[in-house]
């Protein structure tokens, strides 16, 4: 079994679970298996083409899937997937000319 862990933004689809125990070989295969129990999830982590959403970061263990083979990445028994959405947003800009002096 695989661990895919859940944010806490993604937990209303998933009945407030914060961690799936899922089978596949591939994160997509365990996005899929997740997707079959939890239906809601396939809209908030895929676009309408079918590719995941930009805002959400996926890492097996340490390793980001964009820097892997996407979703083709594989996933071994044991290891954990985590879905982090991206953090985005600030304030007013702040000047930082000469801030160093």
């Amino acid at each position: 079994m695989i661990r895919l862990k859940i944010p806490t933004i993604l937990r209303g689809a998933t009945d407030a679970e914060s961690v799936l125990q899922v089978e596949g070989a591939t994160v997509g295969e365990a996005l899929a298996a997740a997707i079959e129990r939890h239906p809601g999830l396939e809209a908030r982590l895929f676009d309408e083409d079918g590719s995941l959403r930009r805002f959400l970061n996926v890492f097996v263990e340490e390793d980001d899937i964009r820097f892997e083979q996407g979703l083709d990445t594989p996933v071994a028994p044991g290891q954990t997937v985590s879905l982090l959405p991206a953090v985005a947003g600030g304030g007013e800009r702040t000047e930082l000319v000469g801030w160093w002096r």
